[in-house]
């Protein structure tokens, strides 16, 4: 809840399903339950004033949240813990959140300043610093709508156990598709259970819940990176083929690369060969550049053994695949292992090499080997750096997030509050301007960010440093 003396809170109420739910409850999955540690999910998009009052606004958002979690009844209602240990949704319409705040004195300028992402960000969302399994006795979602003196800001908080990533901007582009005036959802959830997350396994809890399972009290600085499309393909290149793009690269390679279809061309390049079989992706390539700045900006000992974690969606992955509109958790995490000395050692190509098998060869067998070894062994998710050499990569610039348009226009950004944030973590947004650029969200110690400023390896690729 907004404290600052710049933020007034202005009313909170609670929204519930304008209809009943015909779904009782919903029990939570292998890749649910380990969340309960992790905070609610904040995450929200800024916007211009609306061509009508901010009463009207707050009116209109209310009713249409209403009819959002008709369609998404598990929002609405909260967790309960059965007498084997089972945690489940009881979908009991007992709404959630929603919270008007004023703040005359921040503008949009204010949020998009350059430099450190500033503090009133963190004053957009509620329930801060609130672990999942509190939605035993809290909603399990929340809206918060403030009020600039030129702009809107959106936040959306949402219980990490009930939903990921996917499922999330799922929910947040339904209710703004419906605030725009749709009257009927262009993609309905699936609360399907019939799958392998599916599980009897039980992850016993203190009395009072879990812990954070991170210090969240260290100094952070958190900056926004962008990459153009153009800076992508640039570092998916020289991942790929272990050299700069120049002006003397060959013509039909270039053509291919700015069309995004030169996975069909295979290039001899310093002796590496890559074609559309092994090809390291974008993605892959601005993450194995990531991975060895930070690296480098932590000045590790060459021996020490350093982590790059990153979330992947299972939904495709499976052998029958998941609906794309599964709602809940359905990721699994990829740790991927170099010492320093070697990471730093090696090229770029090297690196994004690691990567990218990683993740190709987690396959439908490789997530049900996971949901085994978990079953085995129920623990939490291990967010946070106890180790002082660790990444963790979350979100996804493939989610919708830009198309959070509620009526009079795209988002102008897009911003997450204080939850789940350490020493390591970033979050990778898609740009603004779409087309394959990224933003990504970086939260490091002062030090170690200084140094990544300072690093031309990765520098070079960064159009703005917000």
């Amino acid at each position: 809840m907004p404290s600052s003396p710049s933020f007034t809170l202005v009313s909170r109420c609670t929204v519930s399903p304008d209809q009943i739910s015909d779904i009782k409850t919903l029990k939570l999955s292998v890749s649910d339950i380990p969340m309960l540690s992790c905070q609610y999910i904040q995450k929200g998009v800024l916007l211009t004033s609306p061509p009508y009052s901010f009463d009207d606004l707050v009116c209109f958002l209310k009713q249409s949240l209403s009819t959002t979690l008709s369609y998404f009844p598990p929002l609405a209602g909260r967790l309960t813990t059965d007498p084997d240990g089972h945690v489940h949704i009881t979908c009991n319409d007992a709404g959630i959140d929603f919270l008007v705040v004023k703040s005359p004195n921040i503008s949009i300028h204010n949020v998009l300043v350059p430099g450190d992402v500033p503090d009133c960000v963190k004053q957009f969302f509620t329930f801060d610093k609130t672990l999942s399994y509190s939605g035993h006795f809290k909603p399990l979602a929340a809206v918060q709508v403030t009020e600039l003196a030129d702009g809107i800001f959106i936040g959306c908080i949402v219980n990490h156990a009930v939903t990921d990533g996917t499922s999330f901007w799922h929910f947040f582009n339904t209710f703004a598709e419906i605030t725009k005036g749709a009257l009927k959802i262009s993609k309905s959830p699936d609360f399907g259970r019939n799958t392998v997350f599916n599980s009897q396994a039980v992850l016993k809890f203190p009395p009072g819940g879990p812990t954070v399972t991170f210090a969240g009290d260290e100094p952070l600085r958190e900056r926004i990176l962008h990459f153009s499309r153009e800076a992508i393909l640039k570092l998916k290149y020289r991942a790929n083929y272990g050299c700069l793009l120049t002006k003397q690269t060959n013509s039909e390679v270039l053509g291919k690369l700015c069309n995004d279809s030169w996975k069909s061309v295979n290039v001899e390049t310093n002796g590496k060969v890559r074609n559309s079989n092994d090809e390291i992706s974008s993605f892959q390539s601005l993450c194995a550049q990531l991975w060895r700045s930070v690296t480098r900006a932590r000045k590790l000992e060459p021996t020490k053994t350093t982590t790059f974690r990153m979330a992947v969606n299972c939904r495709h992955r499976l052998d029958p695949k998941l609906e794309p509109y599964y709602f809940g958790n359905a990721i699994q995490s990829i740790p991927t292992f170099a010492s320093a000395g070697e990471l730093l050692g090696k090229d770029l190509s090297w690196a994004a090499d690691m990567l990218h098998k990683n993740v190709v060869a987690h396959n439908n067998d490789t997530v049900r080997k996971g949901v085994a070894d978990w079953e085995k062994q129920p623990r939490l998710f291990p967010l946070g750096n106890a180790d002082g050499a660790s990444i963790t990569m979350g979100s996804s610039p493939r989610f919708p997030m830009y198309n959070n348009d509620f009526g009079w226009g795209r988002p102008l950004a897009v911003r997450s509050g204080r939850a789940n944030k350490f020493d390591g973590k970033i979050s990778a947004f898609p740009g603004r301007d779409g087309n394959g650029s990224v933003d990504l969200e970086v939260v490091l110690a002062p030090d170690t960010m200084l140094e990544v400023e300072n690093d031309p390896e990765i520098m070079q690729y960064v159009s703005e440093f917000l």
